[in-house]
Order: C-alpha cells, then structure tokens, then sequence
C-alpha cells in the first residue's frame, strides 16, 4: 500500500511546479511556500524568472556554452515535456520541429567558433543541417539578410507562460501558500519569515536566488522584447550568431514574437535600458525586416540563479531535497532534475 507523505516544497517557480505537480498527481499532500501575491506573472523584474524565459530547448545550441551534462540533460527533458505536454488538461504549445542557427556574413567566422562545438554536419540524426540559400527559403521564407543557416534538429520549444499556468491550475489539490517567504530549509522542515517553522515528511528546497547564503549562488540577468508580428511568418525558434550577444528569437501563438539577450553579468532588477532594447530589436530586424512593423508588447527582465560553474546543482538527503544553480538552462534541464530528485527519494 502507497504511503501518503506531507511534503513542504519552498518556491513556486519553474521547479516548485513540476514537484508539486508530479507529487499531487501521485495522491501526496503538497503545501508550496512562495513571496509572490499569487500564481501569475507580474513581469516587474521580481517574480518567478521563469515567466521571463522564451522557453527554448535547445541542447544543441548551448553546446558552445555548457557541458555534456547538461547537454544530456537537455535531451532527457525533451521527452519529459513531451509527456507532461500530454498529461496536461489545458496543454500549453509545444513544438518539436527544431531551431536555426543563422548569420551574417561578417559574423561568419564567430559562427564557426560555435560550430566547432556542436557535432559536424551529417554525422548524426541530431547533427547540424547546411541550409542553402533555396533550402532557408523553404524551411523559414520569412527570414531575410542571413547569408548562412543551419538547422538543429530534434530541438524544442514550449510556451513559458502556458505552462507555468497549466502546471500550477493542474495542482489542484496542492497547498498554494502565497505571500510567505521561506528563510530557511532543514530536512522536515521549513523556516518562514514570519519565525513560524512548519515540519514535513520531506521538504524541498527550489527557491532560487532565495536560497542564499547556504548556495554560493548568483543573479544573471536575463532581458526579453516581446513582440506582436501579425503574419511574420517565422516557425522554428532561431539564435543570430553576433559577436557582442547571444540573441534568440521565439514564436508564440498569436503573432508573437519573443526576443532576447541571454545574459547580463549583473543583479540589476531594474527596466530594460534604451541601449538594450534597440540591439534587440534591431539584430532580430536585420532578419526579418517584417519586424519593422511590430508593436512592442512588453519589455521585461529578471534574474536567473547561477553556482559558479554554472552547473545545476541537485542534493538530497534523509527528509531535504535541494535543486538550484539552473541558470540560463532552467526550461531545458528542469524536469530531467526533477525526475531524478524524486527517483532519489523514491518517489518518482
């Protein structure tokens, strides 16, 4: 017979809503502790970074700036999405078809820098593909001025927003408690601002930067344009090779468009800067001139949590679970982290 556990979970972003998705789903009784209002964005540079994310799972594209593990990781996670996509009653968009990978010609030679990471060229079902000049005008007609492509097959996206949602409106039967900041964790049992200390078979420790100082962590800031695009056309996300950033490009449903910088050594919370949201706006112009005509629905950022190897870090123990340290790779590696937290405790 299945035991029923009481288990406290601190944080309700990204990680806090698979745990306590996966574990309600199994009959557990979850109580999630988060400083946030309530569950939905505020896109105010405070809340969970994970609405701020365009969702890109892209173990291949990282391969330039992250390791085999997380790589790995990356793939696992693919499949994971794909089944929990499936088992959500309101599904949040989630495509397969791959990402590009493009460039000007005067940045072909900081391209091939990043090539040199990945796999060659047809040496693998999940090896870059050349795309020709023909070959991009029939996989991304929208796209314009780049003079070299490459597909990543086997890649992924996932709408952040949708499945933030969807995850937590699917919990119902997890303990929402909102506007209460947890300041510590010990195995069975949380720590809360307030001074009050709530116990539990098992807690786990997802806060984030809110689990400073017992993680040596650090805030990279992360900073997006959304954008809506009526009839832009673009279906796959895609990265433009640049020598000062990694710029990336999203799609959503309804004719919007999110683009980004991936990181900013910095935990500045504040709007985004005219400096910018012009190199934004004006690389992802450079290749689809479309863009000229978008309207600029939000500028946001936010603050990711990185160690200083930039690996994520998962630590269990008899009654405390911590995972943390995700990054810039939160959406690619979070439910291949969560799967083996709850494999560790035995609880997958």
């Amino acid at each position: 017979m299945a035991v029923t556990l009481q288990v406290g979970v601190a944080g309700a972003g990204l990680l806090g809503r698979l745990v306590a998705w996966r574990l309600a789903r199994k009959g557990h009784r979850v109580s999630v502790f988060d400083p946030a209002a309530g569950p939905e964005p505020t896109f105010d540079g405070a809340g969970a970074a994970a609405f701020t994310a365009a969702g890109l799972l892209s173990p291949l594209a990282e391969r330039d700036v992250a390791s085999d593990r997380v790589a790995h990781l990356g793939w696992r996670s693919i499949m994971l999405w794909r089944g929990i996509v499936q088992a959500l009653p309101r599904a949040p968009h989630f495509s397969e078809r791959g990402s590009l990978l493009v460039v000007h010609r005067g940045d072909l030679a900081t391209a091939q820098r990043t090539l040199a990471r990945l796999p060659a060229p047809g040496s693998g079902p999940n090896a870059p593909v050349v795309l020709t000049g023909d070959k991009l005008a029939a996989v991304e007609p929208a796209l314009r001025g780049v003079s070299h492509a490459w597909l990543l097959p086997g890649e992924a996206q996932i709408d952040t927003v949708q499945a933030m949602r969807a995850l937590h409106d699917d919990a119902s039967s997890v303990h929402w408690h909102w506007g209460e900041r947890v300041i510590g964790a010990s195995p069975g049992e949380l720590r809360l601002g307030d001074g009050s200390r709530r116990c539990f078979d098992l807690v786990f420790d997802l806060r984030g930067l809110g689990a400073r100082p017992e993680l040596p962590l650090r805030g990279v800031r992360g900073e997006t344009v959304w954008l809506r695009c009526p009839g832009h056309g673009l279906t796959r996300p895609l990265r433009l090779v640049h020598p000062r950033h990694r710029i990336y490009m999203a799609p959503r449903p309804g004719d919007t468009l999110v683009i980004g910088a991936s990181e900013v050594e910095s935990e500045d919370r504040s709007e985004v800067s005219l400096k910018s949201a012009v190199e934004l706006m004006s690389a992802a112009q450079s290749v689809m001139p479309i863009l000229q005509e978008a309207r600029i629905l939000r500028l946001d950022r936010n603050l990711r949590p990185a160690l200083p190897d930039h690996e994520p870090h998962l630590d269990t123990q008899p009654g405390l679970t911590r995972i943390n340290g995700l990054f810039r790779h939160g959406w690619l590696v979070a439910p291949a982290l969560v799967d083996d937290a709850l494999r560790s405790v035995e609880l997958a």
